[in-house]
């Protein structure tokens, strides 16, 4: 059985009240709710993780190595500026897809980079939370 890490980043606790419009009106919990059925399904066993804090999710991709087959990462706004995440997935045995509900090309300018993408297997965007799925399967397809 795959063991998968499910990451979200920074404010994405706040799914179902930030910006409805960008980030639909899904909750968190209801979308890793979706992730773990769905992984189940296909007979894999997921963990989810969700911090504000930079630190607390490098730690955690670290602790990740030689524990999981493979990562589901929204690192929200690090995506644009967080080397240390970066290197975080870069030193680690583990593949990571990266994924985000919006598509982060066609939001503002500051946002359409991302510094963790270059680190992945693959990235996953603007597919809503169905993106999370499409992530997992990137994984589960190994």
């Amino acid at each position: 059985m795959k063991k998968i890490l499910l990451m979200n980043g920074p404010n994405l606790n706040m799914l179902g009240v930030r910006d409805p419009a960008i980030y639909g009106s899904d909750t968190l919990a209801s979308i890793e709710q979706m992730v773990v059925d769905y992984a189940a399904e296909r007979g894999a066993q997921v963990d989810c993780f969700q911090s504000n804090h930079e630190g607390a999710l490098v730690d955690r991709l670290h602790e990740a190595h030689g524990n999981y087959d493979g990562i589901v990462y929204n690192p929200g706004a690090h995506t644009h500026y967080s080397y240390a995440l970066h290197d975080a997935v870069e030193c680690i045995d583990v593949p990571v897809v990266e994924i985000h509900i919006s598509d982060i090309e066609e939001r503002e300018e500051f946002r359409r980079h991302s510094v963790i993408a270059p680190a992945c297997i693959a990235q996953v965007k603007g597919l809503g939370k169905e993106g999370y799925l499409r992530a997992l399967d990137i994984l589960l397809e190994q």
